[in-house]
């Protein structure tokens, strides 16, 4: 479309509009001379816009605008040079030249971009605003379960060395201790049948069973605050080393003393909600299982309801939760299997009671402290698996990275 006035007469001729008959004025608009008629991309002017106050000079026209056309043909002018232009009018040409002979594209949302293909030179659609997508802790909504595995598997890498002591110290020490403590107390006799045919309970068979089961009940008392200083030291050093940080183990179980106690205190209110779930049936305790699987994170964390905020997590992504904290538990149902078929191996080897004798005695407590010590990586993923689900429900719902779960640790 060309920026030169029409040529033809010199008084402009308007834009027929379709049904309207050639000199009539559109629906809507005054007539050329009234007041309230302005021109296409001029001001108002008092009075009204006359229809010959078009400038002559294509340099006062509006940038980038051309002088509308006639629809039909100009008596003693030329034709219109776009015919298919909108009625006579062209598009705005842009200010200056654009890279690329494009527009420029809207800019980049904040933190990253909704499913797609990214433009570019902008960030691709889909995050929320202020969640990274490639934080080495957190999972970006909608990852799926190859972004938790692929942050579980980073954790693992950047802090297996520091973490492998903690979890031999606090977890498998006390585990060995049980599994010693259960081979020595364990009750030798069994019910028998009397002489009329009925089950009949050998002497002092519930003195044995009140002591083993004491036993082992006051080790995970004593244990418990232990076990909880190295949950909460292996969650606060997976946390500082995805900011980077350099820490150690000693750095890692001095936070994790300040944070046992409260740990300790609400995994046992964990424990018994666990217990009255299997004393209803067994869907209700493996149902509490899950539902209060990620207290622990929530509670150093957050430090407040955590046994709530478990449930209402478990709740609000159901399916989301279930398949992570089932990995979890699958991991520690094989290594209690791998544990069972060694116990039994024990007693087949040492026999039902292999304290009776110094040699069978120190082979049966062997076997113990290696299940222990083979359920560590089991120990291991079961911390990073639920610190990284803590961290992806988070992510679900607001905007959260690993330096600011960082900073909530303290």
């Amino acid at each position: 479309m060309s920026d030169q006035p029409p040529s033809g007469p010199t008084e402009p001729v308007p834009p027929a509009s379709s049904g309207a008959p050639a000199g009539s004025t559109p629906p809507g608009f005054p007539p050329p001379g009234q007041p309230g008629f302005t021109a296409p991309g001029q001001p108002a002017m008092p009075g009204g816009q006359p229809w010959a106050a078009y400038p002559p000079d294509p340099a006062g026209q509006p940038h980038g605008w051309s002088w509308p056309a006639p629809a039909g043909p100009v008596p003693g002018g030329p034709q219109p040079a776009d015919p298919a232009g909108p009625h006579g009018w062209s598009w705005p040409a842009p200010a200056g030249p654009v890279p690329g002979g494009t527009y420029p594209g809207p800019p980049p949302l904040p933190g990253g971009v909704y499913p797609g293909p990214p433009l570019p030179g902008y960030q691709p659609y889909g995050w929320y605003p202020g969640i990274d997508p490639a934080d080495p802790l957190v999972p970006p909504p909608h990852a799926g379960i190859g972004g938790w595995f692929e942050r579980c598997a980073g954790a693992l890498r950047r802090s297996w060395r520091q973490l492998l002591p903690i979890m031999l110290l606090s977890q498998a020490v006390p585990a060995a201790v049980i599994a010693v403590l259960s081979v020595g107390l364990a009750p030798e006799s069994q019910p028998v049948t009397g002489p009329a045919g009925n089950p009949a309970l050998p002497a002092g068979y519930f003195r044995d069973i009140f002591v083993f089961y004491g036993a082992v009940l006051l080790a995970g008392l004593v244990f418990g605050p232990l076990q909880a200083a190295g949950w909460a030291a292996g969650t606060w050093l997976v946390t500082r080393q995805a900011t980077g940080e350099p820490v150690t183990a000693g750095a890692a179980f001095r936070y994790g003393w300040r944070r046992a106690v409260g740990l300790w205190g609400w995994t046992i209110v964990a424990s018994l909600l666990i217990m009255v779930g299997f004393c209803a049936c067994v869907l209700p305790g493996i149902y509490v299982i899950f539902a209060v699987a990620l207290f622990g994170p929530v509670y150093l964390f957050e430090r407040k309801d955590p046994i709530g905020r478990s449930f209402g997590m478990l709740h609000k992504r159901f399916g989301m939760v279930l398949g992570r904290v089932a990995l979890v538990v699958a991991a520690l149902v094989v290594v209690a299997v791998v544990n069972g078929v060694l116990e039994a191996v024990s007693k087949l080897v040492f026999g039902a009671d292999p304290m009776s004798a110094p040699g069978t005695a120190t082979g049966a407590v062997l076997v113990a402290v290696l299940s222990a010590v083979l359920a560590t990586p089991a120990y291991l993923f079961q911390l990073v698996g639920l610190v990284v689900a803590y961290a992806e429900q988070r992510a679900q719902s607001e905007p959260v990275n690993v330096a600011r779960l960082a900073a909530e640790l303290g």
